[in-house]
């Protein structure tokens, strides 16, 4: 490897000076590879770390080969660089790392569920766990049994040994090495408890995990994916749920253990407000539809402020049951905009589809329909009476 990589034997350290040994780019984004660097790759399900090389940020960090490669936001010069480690960022997945070393392992051993595989994610990491399914109290014990080791401080250390020693090694928690691995196997060690091949950078202790919280399951390839947070994460998750808390308790004036009956109770009355306002709109439509059907005219046409297009359509269809022989020509104006409605009666001589499309082109619009419906969009109304002249004359007897 041409470069040193710092942080498998101090996942603390968080800046060093190195030398550029190579630069390129890949796809138009700017590379170095360093003689060293505190900066770790993505691998293991352990995201690739964030920083600066002398104040220019690092977006990616990937093994390439046998080297690390940086990627840049911006192009470097060569030379001697100073490497600057984002903390925050690597803690927390130090945490949570080490958070799933403690779950594989205790799933494993104490419950006989083994981890298949591992994601940490920007704000959610998980384990996928050979397991149908897992209960809420099985859950409840895994995360005792999770706590009682974050109390115990068990101290957590990285070591390599030679791939002829760990051919020997039995007891070693592994789901393989790389296909094009050589050399020194890296082992991280929680004592007492497990030694897990592992590449990935981890906190000294358990009690540095602070706490872990399982926040549930879902079903995934026939096993069962687990969610969980540690240390920070769960503090500012904590948090987040205590702010959101107290704005519902605001707005619904209710405490903490009354607050989903509040918003139930909320939910249904909306909904009954709802059920009587469309049957209020209905009641509407057909009176509409009535006082439409009553005036004179081959083409009845009426214009609605603050309506949209399913109002029409109920104006419409009670239009179309009074009135049988005749056609009407709707048009709306609410918060969607511009809406327009041709419709005739069964025994109306109007060809719906030919004069909706006459009177979609005259508003600049759009639309479509078929039978004795035709509706759409239209950019404005200007030209509205345009089309109400041109829709009469079409829609009297003997003219097309």
């Amino acid at each position: 490897m041409a470069n040193l990589a710092l942080f498998e034997d101090d996942a603390y350290r968080t800046e060093c000076d190195a030398e550029v040994v190579a630069a390129g780019s890949d796809g138009g984004r700017p590379w170095v590879v360093l003689s060293q660097t505190v900066l770790y790759p993505e691998g293991g399900g352990q995201p690739a770390d964030r920083g600066w090389i002398s104040g220019v940020a690092v977006v990616d960090v990937q093994r390439v080969g046998g080297d690390i490669r940086h990627t840049l936001a911006s192009p470097l010069a060569g030379g001697t660089v100073h490497v600057t480690l984002d903390w925050p960022r690597r803690f927390d997945h130090m945490q949570q790392h080490t958070a799933q070393h403690l779950l594989t392992a205790l799933a494993a051993d104490r419950f006989g569920w083994v981890t298949t595989a591992f994601h940490l994610g920007e704000r959610v990491s998980d384990v996928e766990l050979a397991v149908p399914a897992l209960a809420p109290p099985q859950l409840a014990a895994l995360e005792e049994a999770v706590a009682l080791e974050v109390r115990q401080a068990r101290p957590v250390h990285a070591r390599q040994v030679s791939a002829e020693l760990f051919a020997t090694m039995t007891g070693v928690r592994s789901r393989g090495l790389p296909a094009d691995h050589s050399g020194p196997v890296r082992l991280v060690e929680i004592a007492g408890l497990d030694i897990n091949t592992c590449g990935g950078t981890h906190v000294r202790s358990t009690a540095e995990l602070e706490a872990v919280a399982l926040l549930g399951t879902e079903p995934m390839r026939g096993g069962t994916r687990l969610f969980f947070v540690a240390g920070g994460r769960l503090r500012r998750r904590l948090a987040a749920h205590e702010a959101r808390n107290a704005a519902l308790r605001s707005a619904l004036g209710a405490p903490d253990d009354e607050l989903v009956a509040a918003v139930t109770a909320r939910l249904e009355a909306q909904r009954a407000l709802e059920k009587r306002l469309q049957h209020t709109e209905e009641e509407l439509a057909a009176a509409c539809a009535r006082e439409l059907a009553a005036a004179g005219g081959a083409l009845a046409e009426a214009h609605f402020d603050g309506r949209e297009l399913p109002f029409l359509q109920l104006v419409a269809r009670a239009f179309q049951a009074h009135a049988p022989d005749r056609a009407a020509f709707l048009t709306a104006l609410g918060t969607a905009g511009a809406s327009f409605l041709l419709a005739a009666g069964p025994t109306s001589p109007l060809d719906v589809v030919a004069a909706g499309r006459q009177a979609a082109d005259l508003l600049h619009g759009r639309g479509g329909g078929s039978g004795r419906l035709f509706q759409g969009k239209a950019s404005s109304l200007a030209a509205r009476s345009e089309v109400v002249a041109r829709l009469r004359a079409l829609a009297e007897p003997g003219e097309s």
